[in-house]
């Protein structure tokens, strides 16, 4: 564990601690290589089967999968966590290459796809705890939030990076091309995590504990602590009413009579809005009160999704989903923020992965609550319910959970018991 007592306070000091650096960078090529496995999986099933329906498969396969997401944390405090990284990624570049020789050879089918797609998905779900987890063992306590913004920045990129890229290689080499590219940042995605020099081993004491007993542990220290149920509760709430980003195409063209140009228009500004939301982080990480700053934000979310069901003009649209990405970037890495600053190092593993259940669970969860009440009421009306419930949500966890307002981090007793 890093001991530095440096205070720069200044975004690109965590560019400064070299295992940062690599811990990083294979998060960005771990990214940039999950959106275009994606990617190209769903076009390719869909330009040869046409149908929506095996498209929609993959995501009913990643959703099955969402409870070793709870599990990965447990693996994450047990084992080397560098060790995991690289072994779960080594796993995501041998399957993509496989995918890139079957198209090669066009022997490629769709179960390939869905096979890969369910293999990925499991050690993704086993794998993903061990990044956070390591967050506080390459860089000094006092940069964490400033980590924990340039991570959560950096998918935000990828997001948009990812589907350029997606574009020019799909046209130009096919399904095989894309492939390939997608297994080289994944090769790149092992190698970063394998020449971080800082100790991966876990706790020993975590090592004479049962799995079973492990995994209690953690979901008992998150149940006891005074924020982070409040905090995953909000998500689950908001998130599940909310989930604008499946009806992008519905909104296009209900709403401004648009086409795959709307669609692809809202979706960048949903993607800008999130990378300049990560930014403002930076500015804000000084602020004791992230807290509060969580629900805040989460209420202009609510009052912003509401305008944006009710309003008919395009560019006004693109300008609040631009600020929905915005609003949602800031209160994301202040969750994230708030789990690294106020859990212990050998707890970190759970704790990130119970976030990420109801992180990801709200996401398949509110994708499958708000397509159908869409197809009910209209898509409008969908945001406007979802906006005025996320306002008692966030009225309610305010109110009954008192605490995560109250919050100020203070650096000499960061951790809340």
């Amino acid at each position: 564990m890093i001991n530095n007592n440096s205070n720069n306070s200044k975004p690109w000091a965590v560019f400064k601690h070299r295992d940062y650096t690599f811990l990083w960078s294979g998060l960005a090529f771990q990214s940039i290589t999950m959106v275009l496995r994606l990617l190209i999986s769903g076009q390719w099933i869909y330009d040869q089967t046409g149908s929506i329906a095996k498209v929609g498969a993959l995501g009913a396969i990643q959703l099955i999968q969402l409870p070793l997401a709870l599990y990965g944390g447990t693996l994450a405090d047990r084992v080397n966590r560098k060790k995991l990284m690289v072994m779960t990624q080594s796993v995501v570049f041998i399957s993509l290459a496989i995918l890139a020789s079957l198209a090669y050879s066009e022997k490629l089918e769709v179960w390939h796809i869905w096979s890969v797609t369910f293999a990925c998905t499991i050690v993704q779900m086993l794998g993903n705890a061990a990044r956070p987890a390591m967050l506080p063992r390459v860089i000094p306590r006092e940069l964490l939030p400033h980590g924990v913004t340039v991570q959560v920045s950096t998918r935000q990129i990828a997001m948009v990076i990812a589907p350029l890229l997606f574009g020019i290689v799909y046209e130009t080499y096919g399904a095989s091309g894309a492939f390939l590219i997608a297994s080289t940042t994944a090769f790149f995605s092992i190698l970063s995590p394998a020449l971080i020099r800082a100790s991966g081993e876990p706790n020993m004491e975590e090592n004479r504990k049962g799995t079973i007993s492990s995994l209690v542990e953690g979901l008992g220290f998150v149940k006891r602590h005074r924020l982070l149920p409040g905090l995953y509760l909000l998500d689950i709430g908001v998130v599940i009413f909310s989930f604008y980003r499946e009806l992008f195409p519905v909104f296009a063209d209900k709403l401004y009579g648009l086409g795959a140009q709307g669609t692809a228009m809202l979706a960048s500004a949903d993607s800008i809005g999130g990378i300049i939301g990560t930014f403002i982080v930076f500015y804000m990480n000084k602020w004791p009160r992230k807290g509060f700053i969580v629900l805040i934000g989460t209420l202009m979310y609510a009052i912003l999704l509401i305008l944006f069901g009710i309003n008919p003009i395009f560019i006004v649209g693109l300008i609040i989903i631009a600020l929905l990405g915005l609003l949602d970037s800031i209160s994301m890495v202040m969750r994230q923020t708030l789990v690294q600053l106020t859990t212990p190092d050998q707890l970190l593993g759970r704790a990130s992965s119970v976030h990420s259940f109801a992180a990801m669970g709200a996401n398949h969860l509110g994708t499958v609550q708000v397509t159908l009440v869409s197809s009910i009421i209209g898509a409008s009306y969908t945001m406007v319910m979802g906006g005025f419930i996320s306002i008692f949500v966030v009225a309610g966890i305010w109110y009954f959970i008192p605490n995560i307002a109250k919050y100020k981090y203070d650096p000499e007793n960061p951790l809340e018991k």
